[in-house]
């Protein structure tokens, strides 16, 4: 779980690590507290360390996996995977990611 926002201010050759961000802005990067402690900056950088909210909520992952439920149970997904086109084969599978391709293309696509 992120607890604070990494920025990066190029013309200064900075890394500024602070409080978690209120909202996602380009160029700004989220750590959890393994990654925010152990940070380090190009060699002729500076970083500089703001103090982080130490009275932030931290939650536990079935927290988070209760929300993201909550979130698909609204949103009205069912639980199970959704069906895939008897066209579609799958090629290779990498941890959460699936390689997918269609095994009848189009006329005139070449793989």
């Amino acid at each position: 779980m992120a607890v604070a926002t990494l920025t990066y201010v190029y013309a200064d050759s900075t890394a500024v690590l602070g409080p978690l961000a209120l909202r996602a802005e380009p160029g700004c990067y989220d750590l959890c507290r393994s990654h925010s402690q152990g940070l380090s900056a190009p060699r002729g950088w500076d970083v500089i360390r703001l103090p982080l909210d130490e009275n932030q909520p931290t939650y536990s992952s079935d927290d988070l996996m209760a929300l993201a439920d909550a979130v698909r149970q609204a949103a009205g997904f069912s639980e199970e995977a959704p069906k895939r086109p008897a066209s579609v084969v799958e090629l290779a599978r990498r941890g959460h990611l699936t390689l997918l391709t269609d095994a009848d293309p189009a006329p005139g696509f070449h793989r």
